[in-house]
């Protein structure tokens, strides 16, 4: 049986990549495209890559007839999909890719986003979108709020670690570089290419993220008391991609067990054989995780180095896999194409 998919938001970075993935899904059809501004605009006009699909016209939102819909990506920016998703049918299946379901706790979004959340209610609804960590809750659910990709990142590292009791939790660092596609679409200065090319530049240093409220929530939840990490990012001038350096107390051996255990059975994680570290390049345009483990020359330290595609697994492959989840088909159902090389 085929499934209709609406996809909001359609002519931002992680719409286009939902298209791209979607196109090629065994179970669902793209039944509506929407953005705002280029309403009335073909998806090829707007994004050349995808001229060769056959694809609905981009709309309003309020001119898609969601009685035909039997699950909604919600790609909007940060802050709108509130309004949008609560104007929504109640029974209609949605997955957000913004930030604006992540945290279980109103009182943390007013705190990291700087304004109140306008459906507390629907937040109570809402399942966090960490698709190996969450899985019944995820396919019993209306609503499921995608993770950030930095926030997955570091979670695919730790969240194991925290459960076998192998590291210390006051001394977990988190070193992180991302590729500009993570930045979103909109013009801004400082992403322009001369300002950006050649060089690199931390962000949002001294605990200022906004992803360090969803590993907050998620690691002290899994800890059962307060964890707070030390997170820097840091921006590259590639499209695509986030490596995640991770500095942790424990033993490297312990550490590796741990990790190749927990996702030995995972399709989309794969933990490299001890002392073999990955590369962004090796997970470019596909939903895979790749985790390598080392020794530090100290004892009882240890470095992880985790890799992902921001803008598959980190947001829109997540989300797919999610909506599989949702609406009972294989989990890996349009998502197992090999990454992009070179």
């Amino acid at each position: 049986m085929t499934q209709s998919i609406a996809v909001l938001g359609a002519s931002g970075y992680t719409g286009a990549e939902l298209v791209r993935l979607l196109a090629t899904h065994p179970h669902f059809r793209i039944t509506a495209l929407s953005a705002d501004r280029k309403a009335g605009l073909t998806m090829a006009e707007v994004f050349p890559f995808l001229r060769h699909l056959a694809l609905p016209a981009l709309q309003k939102i309020d001119d898609i007839d969601f009685g035909r819909i039997d699950l909604c990506f919600c790609a909007l920016p940060h802050g709108t999909s509130q309004a949008v998703i609560a104007a929504l049918p109640r029974d209609l299946k949605t997955v957000d890719l913004s930030a604006d379901f992540r945290l279980r706790d109103p009182a943390a979004y007013a705190a990291w986003y700087g304004q109140p959340h306008s459906q507390p209610e629907l937040q109570k609804e809402a399942v966090y979108g960490l698709t190996e960590f969450y899985r019944a809750e995820i396919a019993a659910a209306r609503l499921v709020a995608g993770t950030g990709c930095n926030a997955a990142t570091g979670q695919y590292v730790i969240i194991p670690l925290i459960g076998a009791g192998v590291i210390d939790l006051d001394r977990i660092v988190i070193d992180l570089k991302a590729g500009v596609s993570g930045a979103g679409r909109s013009l801004k200065e400082n992403l322009l290419h001369a300002e950006l090319s050649e060089g690199t530049h931390p962000y949002s240093a001294g605990g200022r993220h906004r992803h360090l409220g969803e590993f907050d929530q998620e690691f002290s939840r899994a800890a059962g008391r307060p964890v707070r990490v030390q997170f820097t990012p840091h921006l590259l001038p590639m499209n695509r991609g986030i490596l995640a350096t991770v500095y942790l107390d424990g033993d490297p051996a312990q550490v590796h067990a741990t990790l190749a255990a927990r996702y030995d059975a995972e399709p989309f994680l794969q933990v490299l054989p001890f002392g073999a570290l990955p590369s962004t390049r090796d997970v470019r345009g596909s939903n895979f995780v790749h985790i390598g483990v080392t020794g530090d020359r100290m004892a009882g330290r240890t470095v992880v180095v985790a890799v992902l595609d921001n803008l598959t697994k980190g947001s829109s492959g997540q989300a797919i896999q999610n909506a599989n989840l949702m609406l009972g088909v294989e989990e890996t159902a349009g998502l197992l194409s090999a990454p992009v090389f070179p």
